[in-house]
């Protein structure tokens, strides 16, 4: 097995990789709110920790991969305020805030197939483990981390020394309103809600009985709760995206060491934005673009798949319909070239142990295994296939091997089965070429496009045919 670095950013280094139990990984993925479709700026995050999953496996670890859903109304604004956005995705569509829940959480599981990004081995919805939050939040009060406003339990960041060691938080610096809005009742202006009481002027869809009075969880106390339940105390990886940092994973961070009173997570994992020219994509507008946006304009999910393998996950990477056009193309003649190389195989014999398969394992390792620099991988899946040194064979089992982490379904490729018409009148504007006949040339040409294939021409009179 080769070791694998993975950037922390916890430590703000690049780690190796060890697992606190041999041969295993425990991941846990915070997932969709679903009051709305995902836009194609949250489904980066979850294509990167899928080619994590990959790497982990590709490695021989046996991976534990828990993804939340948050299906559970609660006010996800840093300041605890603001309207609850599943109410107001029920409000939007007329429909129960458990309606909106499923439609949308279905949908995400849609979206992230047809991008081939491998499923958890568990989804868990927060209102299935409200009674794993309220005992969170007893065991935070018991050891004194809490105290009650009007409005809710709070968790008291000041009884907590490394508040914000993550984010590097310069938590007495914060200018008041720049991150959390001070009030008279909050007494830090990094505190957060554990658990909010429903007003009392009106009735919520989703509440629940606590301790502490009628009312819902805070956004932080969820992610907490349930990895804990999955994975236990201590756990290997944790990921998302870099927006999660300051706020949601600090707090995370600050509950569960603070009830359990070990280490939390060894390795924090988090992806950087795709932006579009106006900024980084978000719902908050009211306009975003979906994955079904590009599957109605003509691209495949897995155009976009290639679009994000091209940069590095912690790296920001610019969305624009040219950018995925370019993408495309390179897809396609990828597609095209292993289409080439498939119709050069004779008869399928192991390469496995060859040493020409080794040399390019050995590279492909070592760049995936360099903080998944899968942008690498895909460069290397290239040369391989231009490389004339390497039989047709080797080429298919090495590109099918590292299809494990690029998730292309380039191992369901097969080559043209072209008929034989088009074989005869490919021969016969090679004849035509030869004998300097160019308007006969020309004119078979358009008759072989006209029956749906294309002629590329190569060196020596040579020409491969592939299906338009």
């Amino acid at each position: 097995m080769k070791t694998l670095y993975l950037f922390n950013t916890l430590t703000r280094n690049k780690e190796e990789f060890i697992p606190i139990e041999a041969g295993k990984a425990g991941m846990y993925c915070c997932g969709p709110t679903v009051y709305n479709f995902a836009h194609i700026g949250n489904l980066r995050a979850y294509f990167f920790e899928d080619i994590l999953k990959r790497v982990l496996l590709f490695n021989g670890f046996e991976v534990n991969h828990i993804m939340n859903i948050t299906d559970v109304g609660h006010l996800v604004s840093d300041d605890d305020e603001g309207e609850d956005k599943m109410e107001k995705g029920s409000a939007r569509e007329g429909k129960t805030v458990w309606e909106i829940a499923e439609f949308y959480a279905e949908a995400f599981k849609k979206d992230i197939a047809l991008l081939n990004v491998l499923p958890p081995s568990v989804y868990c919805k927060a209102t299935d483990f409200i009674k794993e939050q309220i005992e969170m939040v007893e065991c935070l009060d018991k050891k004194g981390y809490t105290y009650k406003t009007n409005d809710g339990i709070y968790y008291d960041t000041s009884k907590f020394p490394e508040y914000g060691r993550m984010a590097l938080l310069d938590v007495e610096g914060l200018e008041e309103g720049r991150r959390i809005a001070f009030s008279d009742e909050k007494k830090s202006k990094t505190d957060f809600a554990l658990w909010k009481f429903s007003p009392k002027d009106q009735k919520r869809q989703m509440e629940w009985e606590s301790p502490y009075g009628t009312g819902f969880p805070g956004w932080h106390i969820e992610c907490s709760a349930m990895s804990i339940k999955f994975l236990g105390k201590h756990f290997d990886i944790h990921c998302g995206g870099v927006d999660h940092i300051p706020i949601h994973h600090t707090n995370e961070i600050a509950q569960a060491e603070a009830c359990t009173g070990e280490k939390f997570v060894n390795y924090w994992l988090h992806g950087e934005f795709l932006i579009e020219e106006k900024g980084k994509m978000s719902k908050s507008a009211g306009e975003f673009l979906r994955l079904q946006t590009l599957i109605d304009k003509g691209y495949s999910p897995l155009d976009y798949r290639y679009f994000l393998l091209m940069t590095h996950y912690r790296k920001k990477i610019r969305f624009s319909f040219d950018n995925l056009d370019a993408a495309r193309n390179g897809f396609n003649n990828l597609k095209s070239k292993i289409k080439e190389v498939k119709s050069d195989l004779k008869e399928l014999y192991d390469v496995s142990e060859s040493d020409n398969v080794f040399r390019y394992r050995e590279k492909f390792y070592e760049g995936i295994n360099d903080d998944l620099n899968v942008s690498e991988g895909l460069a290397l899946t290239w040369e391989v296939l231009k490389d004339e040194s390497l039989s047709a064979e080797e080429k298919i089992f090495l590109v099918n091997d590292f299809n494990k982490i690029l998730g292309l379904d380039l191992d369901k490729i097969e080559a043209d089965n072209i008929p034989e018409e088009i074989i005869v009148l490919a021969n016969k504007r090679k004849e035509a070429k030869a004998n300097k006949d160019f308007k006969l040339s020309d004119d078979i040409r358009q008759q072989i496009k006209a029956l749906g294939y294309e002629l590329l021409d190569k060196k020596g009179g040579e020409f491969d045919i592939k299906k338009i």
